[in-house]
């Protein structure tokens, strides 16, 4: 079934109007979008059709006389109505459509490590408009560059696993590796045009002439010498460090780093997917030009910090007459709490600093995912942020705000005594009946029900031992079960019997505590975000749990269940 136009034109007229009046005449175009999208989902699958739409009623209703927008807005007032609807936030539409015959978009990643909270910026701008428009996410493995950033063979694998966690689909996946030939080929074109040169300058005296901005004495050589160097490139006549392929630009550009930059180099390291059947190698802004023109793409989302890159890439494009993809610039994140410097992680995991790539203080996706982070969360927390040029560091919080939300209402409740102690109560007084709520808002889901028989009036609980400090003559309530007076702590902790009613804690200002009996519970421990490992018991209900479950121990966290056998939980948050 088709896009029904005429409804989605009354959609946009009556947002834009609103969105006019609100802001003194002029309606923003991602606001009206983005309340239509909320109010028709079905509409996302021809977002570009959309996008024009309405892009032609925003550009009429901001034509209008101010007074002309405050009249016709009074024909829905239930846009005033004090109660409103958040719109979901997106996206802000992307630039000059009409110059691609399909939105393209690549995440381009380095091998040589899994991937982080700052690498998923990219990964999810780019997946939400590659599904906006109906186009194309590109992976696109650039693992070319082996001396300085050796790739790892399972990375690989792993990189795939992560978007696949994050939910993107990948509609195209390349490995520059791969790809020898095609950089090749290209090159010898260069060479050929005049557009590039082969210099076999000593690196120190060509850097003396390009900070004067003076030529080196290769750049002049005709072409023919230069492809006669490139065979000795290729052929093993020259040795590492003795020739490179640069690109001529301006050797009197301001930025010395844009003058002639180099393109390929040999290298002699094993690479771990092609080993040594390559001798020369691309360096990431030929091949990253190379292939962006060729696989088709429209809009590179990257780091600010590629800016000069891209300066560079231009002047490749412009020799070869290729149309330059549009690039949206993003700021660099990072996190509060959390490594994302793969550099620095790879030297920790290397050094045992940390116990591997999932390590709980990491800021990668396999550590936040072990944590028990939600990947909706994080495409939540990117879209929020949005495609901004600036560098914003996420704090804890944030993030658990937003999983908090997601894992709630499917977390149920269990105890967990961390660090236990016995606690002998006297004066109970028959069988004691427990019925604690999986989840205190949805009791639908049913109880935990307990029944505690005291011997001779008699019964050990375990309970947290910082719960009983300075709590000497002071009543405690066991949370769903009884009222304790502690009479005595230390070695030998003791209370007796008090009362069974919850209001009676309540008016005397009991402290609530949760509590377990022996019988009842099983060792477990729980790993902390800074790796510590916290001993204890929990309910042995939670055996029958799920690895990677989601569960909140009450005046604990919310917790993940990482391991069934031993029982180990990682602590998410509070």
């Amino acid at each position: 079934m088709g896009l029904n136009l005429e409804m989605i034109r009354g959609f946009a007229v009556k947002y834009a109007v609103f969105n006019a009046f609100q802001y003194d005449g002029k309606a923003n175009p991602g606001s009206v979008m983005g309340r239509i999208f909320a109010e028709y989902p079905e509409a996302k699958v021809n977002a570009k059709d959309v996008q024009r739409l309405v892009m032609e009623v925003v550009a009429d209703v901001n034509s209008w006389p101010i007074d002309k927008i405050r009249e016709t807005v009074k024909q829905w007032p239930e846009l005033f109505e004090a109660k409103k609807v958040e719109a979901k936030k997106i996206l802000p539409p992307l630039r000059n459509l009409e110059k691609w015959p399909m939105v393209k978009v690549r995440f381009a990643p380095n091998p040589d490590g899994p991937l982080h909270l700052g690498s998923a910026e990219s990964i999810i701008f780019s997946d939400e408009y590659a599904k906006m428009y109906q186009g194309h996410f590109i992976l696109r493995f650039e693992d070319t560059s082996a001396d300085v950033k050796p790739p790892i063979l399972q990375m690989y694998d792993w990189i795939q696993e992560d978007l696949a966690w994050l939910g993107v689909k990948v509609d195209e996946m390349y490995i520059q590796s791969e790809r020898l030939a095609i950089y090749y080929t290209y090159a010898e074109k260069l060479l050929r045009m005049g557009a590039g040169y082969i210099c076999t300058c000593d690196s120190d005296e060509y850097k003396k002439l390009y900070m004067a901005k003076q030529p080196c004495t290769c750049r002049a050589l005709p072409p023919e010498e230069h492809l006669r160097r490139w065979g000795m490139m290729l052929d093993g006549s020259y040795k590492r460090g003795d020739a490179v392929v640069r690109v001529k630009t301006d050797i009197t550009h301001p930025n010395p780093a844009i003058r002639d930059w180099p393109a390929l180099r040999i290298s002699t390291r094993t690479h771990p997917l092609q080993k040594r059947r390559h001798r020369v190698w691309p360096l990431y802004n030929f091949s990253c030009a190379v292939d962006d023109h060729l696989m088709g793409i429209s809009h590179v989302i990257r780091g600010k910090e590629h800016e000069v890159n891209s300066t560079r890439q231009k002047y490749l494009y412009d020799h070869f007459g290729w149309q330059f993809p549009d690039v949206i610039n993003v700021g660099r994140l990072g996190l509060e709490a959390g490594i994302l410097s793969k550099s620095k992680i790879r030297e920790g995991v290397d050094s045992g600093v940390y116990s591997g790539w999932d390590d709980p203080r990491l800021g990668t996706l396999r550590a936040l995912k072990r944590r028990g982070l939600q990947p909706e969360t994080i495409r939540d927390i990117m879209i929020q942020v949005g495609p901004k040029p600036i560098n914003l560091t996420i704090t804890w919080g944030n993030i658990a705000a937003v999983n908090k939300k997601l894992i709630d209402p499917d977390a149920n409740r269990y105890f967990f005594v961390a660090d236990p102690i016995e606690l002998k109560v006297k004066g109970l007084k028959g069988p004691l009946q427990a019925r604690l709520p999986l989840h205190p808002d949805y009791p639908e889901k049913g109880y935990r029900e307990y029944t505690i028989e005291p011997e001779d009036g008699e019964c050990v609980f375990l309970v947290q031992s910082k719960d009983l400090a300075d709590v000497k003559e002071r009543l405690i309530r066991f949370m769903g079960l009884v009222n304790i007076k502690v009479k005595k702590t230390g070695k030998t902790t003791e209370g007796e019997f008090d009362s069974m009613e919850h209001q009676v804690a309540r008016e005397k200002g009991a402290a609530f505590i949760h509590w377990l009996i022996e019988g009842n519970s099983v060792d477990a421990e729980v790993v902390m975000p800074n790796a510590s490992v916290t001993k204890g018991k929990a309910e042995k209900l939670v055996t029958k749990l799920k690895v990677d479950d989601m569960l909140q121990f009450e005046r604990f966290g919310f917790v993940r269940v990482d391991s069934l056998n031993p029982l180990r939980f990682y602590y998410a948050h509070d």
